[in-house]
């Protein structure tokens, strides 16, 4: 029988000011709620609870850790709360805006822009269904990643790895944004120093030096999951796993198939950033923006990802009426 799931705060619960309205998403370190501030502007606020090493009942506050769990719930802790003081000193519109961050009951809480609009992963699941050839067009996804990246570069250069990159983390806004959210340090903690049986990644998206723990890990790791990302922008679902293609590496001749309806140049980028080694990536986001740019010297940036994301997706619902008619 599985673990039940730790209970969300209730609705109209008030932690450091804020109100909680209700719970807006959970995974397995954290649960997001919608919340309001003094003055009703809506908010996001992610609490720090990683089911794994906690319970806690319908009504409580405090989240309950048994003592031999203890110092993995604070080891995670401490990095979920340095992740938030990191972010709080990033301001880009690629990336998740942290307005506060808090102790309170015996966990973390990070306050942020509350956001309207689909994630990519949203998308691309509308995009498979309606069984194009093209999931994204080229112009699409070169567009999307170069403000993506632009973000990227940022964060790197704060000293900051993402860690969790992947089409649902990558929020697709009302106001033309692309926005990467639900940055990973707290869930890579728990995952190399946890012992678990095996390492709580999203299929596709990791890169194998993450699942080692005597691997070193920089800006090629979240290079590894842009390229795994772009893939899925092309294919409608992501690529093999890791350990999979450590196994059997049907990368190449997955890509193959995609020759004459992607650009070679397209084709040879995802290949790069996903090379098993990862001194064979691009070492910095720098390096990949010039070989991505190169394709249509950047004419594909305007108008915004967000109108171009809509606007074909809006296209492509038309063709799937006219084809059912």
């Amino acid at each position: 029988m599985s673990k039940p799931k730790p209970a969300s705060l209730p609705a109209g619960t008030v932690i450091g000011g804020y109100r909680v309205v209700r719970k807006v998403s959970s995974g397995g370190f954290g649960v997001v709620y919608l919340a309001t501030d003094h003055d009703g502007q809506q908010v996001a606020i992610k609490e720090y609870l990683p089911s794994a090493l906690v319970t806690r009942a319908e009504g409580e506050l405090i989240p309950h850790v048994a003592p031999e769990k203890l110092s993995l719930y604070r080891l995670g802790l401490k990095s979920f709360f340095e992740e938030g003081r990191s972010l709080a000193q990033i301001a880009h519109p690629s990336v998740v805006s942290v307005l506060n961050f808090f102790r309170q009951n015996e966990t973390v809480y990070m306050v942020m822009n509350y956001l309207e609009g689909a994630s990519l992963q949203d998308f691309i699941v509308t995009a498979r269904e309606l069984n194009n050839k093209k999931v994204f067009r080229e112009s699409t996804i070169r567009s999307l990643y170069d403000e993506v990246l632009r973000g990227l570069r940022i964060v790197h250069q704060h000293k900051m790895l993402h860690l969790d990159l992947k089409p649902a983390n990558i929020f697709i806004t009302d106001d033309d944004r692309a926005v990467m959210i639900d940055f990973g340090a707290a869930r890579e903690v728990l995952n190399k120093e946890g012992n678990f049986t095996r390492p709580m990644y999203t299929p596709g998206f990791a890169a194998p030096e993450m699942y080692r723990r005597d691997s070193t890990m920089g800006p090629w790791t979240d290079i590894y999951a842009i390229g795994a990302c772009i893939y899925s922008c092309m294919q409608g679902y992501p690529p093999n796993d890791a350990p999979q293609r450590l196994e059997k590496d049907q990368l190449a001749s997955a890509l193959t198939r995609m020759r004459g309806i992607y650009s070679d140049s397209l084709i040879e980028v995802v290949q790069w950033c996903m090379s098993l080694d990862p001194l064979s990536r691009p070492q910095s986001v720098f390096a990949l923006q010039k070989e991505l740019s190169r394709e249509g010297e950047r004419t594909y940036t305007k108008p915004s990802v967000s109108e171009r994301v809509r606007m074909q997706f809006g296209n492509l619902m038309a063709d799937g009426k006219k084809a059912s008619k």
